[in-house]
Order: structure tokens, then sequence, then C-alpha cells
């Protein structure tokens, strides 16, 4: 399986990046590919609200920046990931701007070998995961039909063991 996984978190080596380098390291002794992108290193750009990626664009974005990268790697990508801190009740406005961009790659649909659909979040505070899991039940489940693998946080009990066991279940 292809695994796509967009990390929102700036910190290199804060529980976000741990929870990606577990999953990373178990799926690819599973036999997975697993491809790790820094959301955060990029130059990616919000969405212009355009409509060209559904005119003349047909499908593709008007504007050329490191989501390019990111639309690459959905067309052959089985399962993504979304890994991100909790800011302000939601994921990370980096990892926001990527999403939002989807737009022009999933709209009206995903394409055919994207199935899956996983989450991993981290705060400092177990009770602020509702605005995450919204968009992720709302956008990534409802409107996308993806299979749900699950939403892992750093709150729950043994989360590093539920990612390894969910990345070698696969």
């Amino acid at each position: 399986m292809r695994i796509l996984v967009l990390n929102g978190s700036p910190r290199p080596h804060g529980n976000t990046a741990e929870m990606v380098a577990v999953f990373k390291e178990s799926a690819e002794e599973a036999g997975h590919e697993v491809t790790v992108i820094d959301i955060c290193k990029k130059n990616i750009k919000g969405c212009l609200a355009c409509e060209y990626c559904h005119g003349k664009g047909q499908g593709k974005c008007v504007q050329h920046d490191d989501m390019q990268e990111i639309y690459d790697k959905l067309r052959n990508t089985n399962m993504l990931i979304l890994a991100s801190p909790i800011y302000y009740h939601g994921i990370s406005g980096q990892l926001k701007c990527a999403v939002d961009r989807f737009y022009s790659a999933l709209y009206p649909k995903a394409p055919a070998t994207l199935r899956k659909v996983a989450m991993f979040l981290s705060s400092g505070d177990p009770d602020m995961y509702a605005g995450a899991r919204f968009s992720y039940e709302g956008d990534f489940l409802g409107y996308l039909g993806l299979e749900d693998v699950g939403i892992v946080t750093n709150h729950d009990k043994d989360y590093l063991k539920t990612i390894r066991k969910m990345a070698t279940a696969l």
C-alpha cells in the first residue's frame, strides 16, 4: 500500500513528529511504502477560491507552489494520513492550507486509488480535538467517502502502540 503522511507540525521533534515516525517505521516494516511530507517546510499558499481548477484548469490549481508535489503523490496514494498539533481547536494553519487546496485535486471525488484516511493529533489539552474531528468526519469520511482507519491522539492510552498496530494491520 502507498501511504502519504502530511505532517502539519513545525516542530521536528515534537509529539506529532514522534507519532509520524512510529507509524512510518512500523508501516515500512510491514511492507508498505510511506512518504512523509513536512508541510511546514513547504511553500504552500492558501486557496484563492478562484474556481480556475473547475473551469479552464480542468482539475489543476492556478497556483504553482510546493502543493504540486502533494498533488503528484495524491494521484497514486492508497491511504492519506493527516498529522497535526491542535492550534485553536483545529489542525495547524499550514496543514489547513494544504487541505483547502485539495479542492482542485479531490473535487468532486478522490482519485480511485485513494481509499483510506487516518488522523494523528497532539494537544496539551485532552478536550481540544472536536474541531479537527469535525473536519475529518465531514470532509474525508462523509464527503469523500474514504474508509476510516482511525484518529489517534497523544491522550489516548498507549497511543504509540495503537499507531504501531494500525500500521501493521493495513
